[in-house]
């Protein structure tokens, strides 16, 4: 006992006449914990596990048919005061037990309660597997028998000749990754393609049954059992799950860690053969099956296993290794606390915390975990949708009700005829009425800078794409790509030996013209007008064949930088008249053409325009102003930059059968701006970014809430 308030309960008479004791076949393991010693209750029955102090064993160890509570508890009493747990404490963890099927009661009635209690515990899991629709599970068999016949193979695998194996294949996967990334990442990007999915999903059930099995041998490695296998809709995906929750009896945390950690280990050993299988195939099945599993085990690894924000094998290995059991459930406890004894002036509510550190954990896991959850889920939903609208709506509705609504009518109940309130209900109904109107009135009423996104390109302010003035062969390079050049230097030069004869055999035909006109001035002088129009004719041809000649002197119009990577490759080849050949830039000024959706863009007519910055790709860190905005009036269809469009790799809908991939599906304003660019930002036309507009100040709900519509209208039409 601490302290004298926990000594005695108002509600001691609900057990103080009760006769019970631990019922038998119960498992007790001690175990220490941080240095403390503990006692872990296990009903080998329902695979459930208990954990309490020394001094709740020792009084739960003095319970006998024969005895009430009330008698066992007065003689722990007398004979070590300080460590007899209250009251209270006995009373809740007299209910606990209860409900975990723990105790066994001296009367007739006991094996139908028993019953009655295993079926509600039935119909409570039931009730949370309907509600949780992420990560339904649904048990199909027992593996115990199958893994204790395989049990050599395990002993194998978990072994220090299987450590030595793992990390040898891991190096040498490791090291093959980092010769092949650049294909590896061109090739992510066909993961998704419909021709890959059934191969995609094929690997999924192998991978994660494997995946399992790495945790059932694990388990049975160190004196588990494993008694329950079956399927697990992983957003509405069947897969494998095993349950090896006797882990929790091992008394070595270590052994538990690994047991979480085994799945991942497996999967990185399968990964790692993948690799060097995919490493020597020629794109086919083999290959492609081979990229699946290299995917599968590094993204669903990373998203769900490793971390400790879901409940998956990251959060159990977190738990032991922090040594904190129940970690979800202390943490959400912890923060009940925190509210019922600071906001709530409860001043005899007890943290489930220990310690300082201790208390430090179970707050921020407490809070990243929800805000993780509410994120991924929303993410999942969203993704449901997309494919499935009437399914991703029933997820929605089940989300919003299990998540808003039940918490709202359990605050709701527990404010109004919780017994523990009954000195402080005043204050608990002010401070929540005050908390739920102070969040509506912050979001609703308080202003904050309104931004938004929309992806542009940097080009040149002024810019000159360069033809061919005339067809040729491309004879001579004068200046390299990305070279400054000035206003009139030489460029490139073209040879065309078909102009040399065409303006050959027009000279002759001056000329010919010429001694025809000499001799009609002495013989014929009546002829000479029909000459002279031959001449004029003649004249013009050779005007026209001397531009196209000194069109073969390619010249720069201005002063700027010369910009043609692949010009060099077409040394020697012949080049068509009006032939594209490269850019020359001004990089002296440069401008930001930003596209703007529809949705976007009533902002900015309903708005000001305040300002704008921009962040280029690859340059993230670095903010550059813009000046001088500009609204291009009337909707556009033609991009700045194939860059922007799906087919260069951006972020906006282009037309399919659009060749330059420039023309988008939707309309699009146009927003522009001078850039100053710092020297120490490398810039080049055609770097895309984004552009980052601020429209005035505006509350967080009607954001949201606009936000809402324009996805629901947008991607759902509803």
């Amino acid at each position: 006992m601490t302290s004298n308030d926990q000594t005695f309960s108002e509600s001691w008479y609900r057990v103080a006449n009760e006769r019970l004791h631990l019922r038998s076949g119960i498992v007790v393991r001690r175990q220490r914990y941080r240095g403390e010693l503990w006692h872990v209750l296990e009903n080998p029955w329902s695979n459930q596990f208990f954990r309490i102090r020394p001094e709740a064993y020792a009084f739960l160890g003095r319970l006998r048919p024969d005895r009430t509570v009330e008698e066992v508890w007065k003689e722990s009493l007398q004979r070590d005061p300080e460590a007899t747990p209250g009251q209270g404490e006995v009373i809740q963890m007299l209910s606990q037990l209860y409900h975990a099927n723990l105790l066994q009661y001296h009367v007739a009635s006991d094996s139908r309660e028993l019953f009655e209690r295993f079926t509600q515990r039935k119909q409570r899991e039931t009730r949370a597997r309907l509600t949780n629709i992420m990560f339904m599970r649904f048990p199909l068999i027992d593996p115990d028998r199958f893994l204790d016949r395989t049990r050599a193979f395990g002993r194998l695998v978990f072994s220090w000749v299987g450590l030595a194996i793992w990390l040898f294949m891991a190096g040498w996967a490791l090291k093959v990754v980092v010769e092949h990334f650049p294909s590896l990442r061109d090739e992510s990007q066909g993961i998704l393609a419909p021709g890959n999915l059934i191969w995609l999903y094929l690997s999924i059930i192998v991978v994660k049954l494997l995946h399992e099995f790495g945790h059932a041998y694990a388990c049975k490695r160190f004196g588990g059992e494993v008694h329950t296998m079956g399927i697990m809709l992983l957003i509405l995906t069947p897969i494998p799950y095993v349950d090896a929750t006797s882990s929790w009896g091992f008394r070595s945390r270590w052994q538990r860690i690994l047991v979480g950690a085994a799945g991942m280990l497996v999967e990185g050993f399968i990964a790692a053969i993948a690799v060097l299988i995919w490493s020597q195939t020629a794109p086919g099945i083999l290959h492609n099956v081979c990229f699946n599993v290299i995917f599968i085990a590094s993204v669903s690894t990373l998203l769900f296993n490793i971390n400790p924000l879901l409940r998956f094998d990251g959060y159990y290995m977190l738990s032991d290794w922090l040594e904190i059991p129940n970690l979800h459930q202390r943490a959400a406890g912890h923060l009940k606390h925190v509210c019922k004894r600071y906001l709530f002036g409860m001043k005899q509510s007890e943290s489930p915390a220990r310690s300082g550190r201790e208390r430090c954990w179970l707050t921020t896991f407490g809070m990243l975990s929800n805000v993780y959850r509410l994120v991924v889920f929303t993410g999942i939903v969203l993704f449901v949708a997309d494919r499935f609208l009437i399914l991703g709506l029933i997820m929605a509705v089940i989300c919003i009700v299990s998540w808003i609504m039940v918490p709202l009518v359990k605050l709701g109940h527990y404010l109004l005829f919780a017994p523990e309130l009954e000195r402080h209900r005043p204050r608990a109904l002010a401070v929540s009425l005050g908390f739920l109107l102070g969040v509506f009135a912050f979001l609703q009423f308080v202003a904050f800078p309104s931004h938004f996104r929309a992806p542009g390109v940097l080009q040149a302010k002024k810019r000159s794409e360069i033809y061919t003035g005339t067809g040729g062969f491309i004879a001579e390079i004068a200046v390299s790509s990305a070279t400054k050049v000035k206003e009139g230097a030489l460029i490139a030069r073209l040879v065309n030996r078909d102009l040399e004869h065409e303006t050959a055999r027009a000279l002759g035909a001056k000329a010919e013209i010429e001694a025809r006109m000499l001799a009609a001035m002495d013989q014929d002088p009546s002829v000479m007008k029909p000459l002279e129009s031959q001449m004029a004719s003649a004249e013009k041809v050779l005007a026209r064949l001397e531009e196209q000649r000194q069109a073969l002197a390619i010249r720069a119009p201005h002063e700027g930088v010369w910009v043609s990577p692949e010009l060099e490759q077409r040394l020697g080849t012949w080049v068509p008249r009006g032939a594209p050949i490269g850019l020359l830039l001004d990089d002296a000024s440069f401008v930001f053409s930003a596209t703007v959706d529809q949705d976007d863009a009533k902002r900015l007519f309903d708005r000001d325009l305040q300002e704008a910055e921009v962040r280029l790709f690859g340059q993230a860190h670095q903010v550059i102003t813009v000046s001088d905005l500009e609204m291009v009036p009337g909707e556009r269809r033609q991009l700045p930059s194939a860059a922007l469009g799906w087919q260069g790799g951006g972020e906006v809908a282009t037309e399919l059968d659009d060749p330059g991939g420039r023309r988008s599906v939707e309309p699009f304003f146009e927003v522009r701006g001078d850039m100053a660019m710092p020297d120490e930002i490398a810039t080049y036309h055609g770097h895309a970014g984004k552009m980052r507009l601020f429209v005035g100040k505006e509350p967080l709900l009607p954001r949201g809430i606009r936000r809402l519509r324009q996805l629901l209208q947008k991607r759902y039409q509803l």
